[in-house]
């Protein structure tokens, strides 16, 4: 590191101290694996519980909007059938 470029006392205590903070932070994760399992099985719980979450509220959703009205046709309708006004020419 920076000993192996600088030549000082100074370079060569910076790369220890550069080292030490990697073991620590090495030994840090190893502590903590127990932890990461733990929050693994959580993430898993809680992403089952999002899917039953969305489909309770989809249902609200659903009991809460209102019904469609069929839309009434405007005019009126005729049932009989309609007279021919124009004689084909053949």
């Amino acid at each position: 590191m920076a000993a192996t470029v600088l030549n000082s006392s100074r370079a060569v205590q910076m790369s220890v101290y550069v080292v030490r903070a990697f073991v620590q932070l090495r030994r840090s994760l190893a502590g903590h694996k127990e932890l990461a399992q733990k929050l693994q099985v959580l993430e898993r719980k809680v992403e089952s519980h999002d899917v039953e979450i969305d489909s309770v509220i989809e249902a609200t959703r659903k009991l809460m909007s209102l019904p469609e009205k069929a839309k009434r046709q405007i005019g009126f309708v005729v049932k009989e059938k309609g007279a021919k006004y124009r004689a084909r020419r053949g």
